[in-house]
């Protein structure tokens, strides 16, 4: 079932209220059936039932005018003196680490200036130090919560860095941990929040863990909205926002590799169990199952991930920990007011120190005062604020000159910081804040020379009819229209991902069509899009804003001889030495949630020639099946140690991965060594889109807006699901050009904007991530520790001025180039060459999905494929273009009431 049908089916039952609470009374009492049916019947007869006394009715006059106040009526302020890092994979240090700090103290606050954002695997080793170095409190706040991601890998090497593991080691040592975890409409989504909640709660008294919003049998019943935000904050001090839940799926680094298979060495797993995912394929299965996976890594290929994080030290830290304290408090208002286990939280600000902060005149912070629990504000305590450069941590004041590893050593940073936010009613107690879409389209208007945009979704409105609300879509044609009326180079260029990353054909798939045409319709289809706008205009929108994908290639590791051979030499089948894997994985420290584990049988097929079978007689071949454990953990070694026992050669010259020579590798994809027929190599290359999940735009290598927001209404409207961002203004400026004229750029802003080209354009060195003994970077460390410099390299300065002709020409190549090759190796779809239905059914292939799909010669192939460069392709907006039943239906005409769900 699609996920339109999903949500339709949950739709229409949600609207028959009294025959849901009926089926619920089979899980639940009489009388608490009865509860729920009462409260349901009072919501929907007075939905604005926290609005309408007249202390509600002032509540919101006082936080309106504190927004009011505010650009962009956010519920923050500006605050300066932030130091703001973003993380990016750098392999090999362009300098040591004592040539890059200055030792005059004048000089360390402005390297502590943002010079840094996280993506993949620097994030998640960054915010293990971060909670590891954690005193008194921990807030999480996240859509999905996996509490068995390991956040530094191999996980083999670094058990005791699972999610849990470590958040059980904090709370035995005191630290309280609260955790806000969306709780999804299951029969959409299979995110199991209840396992999360369930895994965390029996960690540790001092671990408390909150869902919400309820979806049936309550005064706030939401059907179909979501918390989406992604935060992580430690000790009011320091924290983190972008787009990267704490999950399965995310963990990646920019080599992104889609192959996980070490049929040799078992330790170089880097994806175990669920994280081993393509939601392209199939989606998630029961996650509760962590260590199950019912796609096999023989010969289904992994969905990479990009994305992009930060983190912050600074007093904006409070304004996000007053938007964790709000939620927390209006959850258990609403569901556990009287119930002790879940404290009430205390807003972080100290007034009395700060008599002008806004949150001065918060209606709730005298209640929450008294009956809250308070943790320490580092940043509002009575100190000679000028003398940044002395600690006080327990009593103790002492000289921090280079003591990066000290998190609470308060020297400013150079940044500018505003928090902004999507809430409402449903998802906060308040009236409605849409800041972060205010932002989007203000900083638009504002833009001078160049706008750069990643984001999961691009759904908006760029004329004044249709269904979609936000209007950053038409804040681009106004820009992009003043620019050509002036004669002014502007450019604006749009990742987003190729398809949305739900599983299914395109053809056959309601919510894959829903969405693509929502797209369409903002970039060039149905008649009032940015592309027809402009061109009403009588200019050429190629000139002005392009839109791009990214997609990579890997090659699986995986003869079918070599298994088979070590099948037949250990007597231990690879299934079941997946399932002695599995087994490891799960430990013996009392974190055990699941009785058997389900894997999937590896293909009937593999390693042989399966080129004319069809998808559905490939899936055929395959088996899922659930069995039981090993008895023991050593148990499940043992099996392991006998089938590596039976290879019949090490093949540690053989690549487990060879996606790198995308990148700047030393070595040549035609030199890859390979212990196989030419056949089943051939067989075992594979692509997939690189999804994109970024929530990110760069406006003149000066201004950043980052968080969690897509560009869509769910994110943008503010009624919708609930987010949060921040925009980043550094005051630390360098020296650059913008069109070949002298230009000074901020330093986060650029620093941000030149590593995503240089990562797309495969400007990097590779990332190898074998075992844990890899260096660990500047660019993998919690802020304040500061990144090294990379702007006097060579890549950087070729990509630094976004106007260049020559840069703009490189990117144009590049993605053109990529996409021919993709095109013709693996016929990727959405594809240029196909504009309708009959030519859609023609042009998929029928391979195994990702799979070669062209009659090329091993040799040739692989030819083709080592001139890629990069990630980088052009998005094919004229892909089923002759179908314009997609862009104009009953769906856009208001016929649709689940439209909302998707745009």
């Amino acid at each position: 079932m699609g996920l339109l049908d999903k949500v339709k089916s949950t739709a229409e039952g949600v609207t028959n209220i009294a025959s849901d609470i009926a089926k619920s009374a089979s899980k639940n009492t009489i009388q608490k059936t009865v509860e729920r049916a009462v409260a349901e019947v009072k919501g929907a007869w007075n939905p604005n039932h926290r609005h309408d006394e007249p202390h509600e009715i002032e509540a919101d006059r006082i936080r309106q005018a504190i927004c009011d106040s505010h650009r962009f009526q956010s519920f923050a302020p500006e605050r300066q003196l932030n130091t703001v890092k973003w993380y990016v994979r750098l392999d090999h240090p362009i300098m040591g680490l004592s040539d890059m700090l200055f030792v005059h103290c004048a000089s360390q606050a402005q390297q502590l200036s943002a010079t840094s954002a996280f993506t993949y695997l620097d994030y998640f080793y960054a915010v293990s130090e971060l909670i590891d170095a954690a005193q008194e409190c921990i807030f999480i706040m996240d859509w999905w919560l996996s509490p068995e991601i390991y956040l530094r890998r191999p996980p083999v090497d670094f058990q005791e860095w699972r999610l849990d593991r470590l958040l059980k080691r904090k709370a035995e040592q005191g630290v309280k941990i609260y955790v806000i975890v969306f709780k999804e409409v299951t029969q959409a989504l299979s995110t199991s929040s209840r396992h999360t909640k369930n895994a965390l709660s029996e960690l540790h008294p001092n671990v408390s863990v909150l869902r919400h919003p309820d979806h049936i049998g309550s005064a706030d019943s939401v059907q179909f909205w979501s918390h989406h935000e992604k935060v992580v904050v430690v000790d009011n001090h320091r924290a983190c926002v972008g787009g990267l839940d704490l999950c399965f799926g995310r963990w990646d680094n920019h080599s992104h590799p889609l192959a996980d298979c070490h049929p040799t060495d078992f330790s170089r797993t880097l994806f175990p169990g669920q994280d081993y995912n393509n939601g392209r394929v199939m989606d998630f299965q029961q996650v509760d199952n962590y260590v199950s996976n019912q796609i096999s890594i023989l010969d289904t290929c992994r969905m990479p991930w990009h994305d992009v994080h930060m983190m912050i030290v600074g007093e904006s830290v409070l304004d996000i920990v007053q938007h964790f304290v709000e939620r927390w408090n209006e959850v258990k208002l609403r569901k556990y007011k009287k119930d002790p286990k879940y404290d009430w939280l205390a807003l972080p600000h100290n007034t009395e120190a700060r008599p002008n902060e806004p949150t001065t005149s918060h209606p709730q912070r005298e209640n929450w005062d008294e009956v809250g629990r308070k943790f320490r504000n580092r940043w509002h305590e009575m100190e000679d604020r000028m003398d940044r450069h002395f600690g006080d941590r327990d009593g103790k004041r002492r000289q921090r000159v280079g003591d990066f590893t000290d998190p609470y050593w308060k020297t400013p940073g150079t940044c500018n910081v505003q928090v902004l936010r999507s809430v409402s009613d449903w998802s906060h107690g308040v009236l409605t804040e849409h800041s972060i879409q205010n932002a989007y389209i203000q900083m638009i208007r504002e833009a001078n020379h160049f706008i750069y945009i990643e984001n999961q979704f691009f759904i908006s409105n760029a004329g004044d009819k249709g269904p979609v609300q936000n209007r950053i879509a038409e804040a681009l044609v106004e820009r992009i229209l003043s620019a050509a009326r002036a004669g002014q180079k502007f450019k604006v260029i749009v990742v987003i991902p190729e398809v949305p990353g739900f599983a299914g054909e395109i053809r056959k798939s309601g919510d894959l069509k829903i969405i693509m045409a929502g797209q369409w319709r903002t970039i060039n289809r149905g008649g009032k899009s940015i592309y027809e706008r402009i061109r009403d205009a009588g200019y050429e929108p190629l000139d002005y804003i392009r839109f791009y994908h990214l997609r990579v290639y890997d090659r699986i590791n995986a003869p079918g001889s070599l298994i088979s051979q070590m099948e037949q030499q250990s007597g231990v089948s690879f299934f079941d030495a997946q399932v002695g894997l599995a087994r490891y994985f799960i430990g013996d420290d009392g974190f055990w949630h699941q009785e058997q584990v389900k894997i999937k049988r590896p293909s009937a097929a593999l390693g042989l020639d399966d080129t004319s079978l069809g998808m559905t007689e490939k899936h055929s071949t395959e088996e899922v099946q659930s069995v039981d454990f090993p008895p023991s953990l050593d148990a499940a070694k043992s099996i392991i140690r006998k089938w590596e026992s039976g290879a019949t050669r090490g093949d540690a010259e053989v690549s487990d991965t060879v996606g790198q020579h995308k990148l700047m590798d030393s070595t040549r994809l035609e030199d890859e060594m390979w212990l196989g027929s030419e056949q089943e190599e051939r067989d075992c290359y594979v692509s997939e889109l690189l999804y994109i999940h970024s929530k990110l735009m760069i406006v003149d290598d000066r201004r950043v807006i980052m968080g969690s927001a897509n560009i869509n209404d769910r994110s943008q409207k503010g009624d919708g699901d609930s987010e949060i961002a921040m925009v980043v203004e550094d005051s630390d400026m360098i020296e650059t050009t913008m069109d070949g004229k002298p230009y000074m750029a901020a330093r986060f802003a650029a620093t941000l904007r030149r590593r995503l080209f240089k990562e797309h354009l495969g400007l990097l060195k590779p990332h190898p991530c074998v075992t844990g003994k890899e260096p660990i970077t500047s660019f993998m460390r919690a802020a304040p520790y500061p990144a090294e410099d990379e702007t006097y390299t060579r890549e950087d300065q070729f990509v630094a001025d976004p106007l260049s002709d020559g840069l703009l020409d490189y990117w144009y190549s590049t993605a053109r180039v990529n996409r021919e090759i993709f095109g013709q190796i693996f016929r990727t779809v959405p594809t240029d060459n196909v504009r309708n239905w009959e030519q859609y059914k023609k042009y998929v292939p029928k391979v195994k999905t990702g799979h070669i799909a062209c009659d090329l010669p091993l040799p040739q192939v692989k030819e083709r494929l080592s001139k890629i460069r990069g990630a980088l392709v052009e998005a094919p907006l004229n892909f089923l273009i002759e179908q314009p039943e997609l862009v104009k239906n009953g769906d856009w005409e208001g016929y649709n009431p689940s439209l909302p769900v998707y745009i």
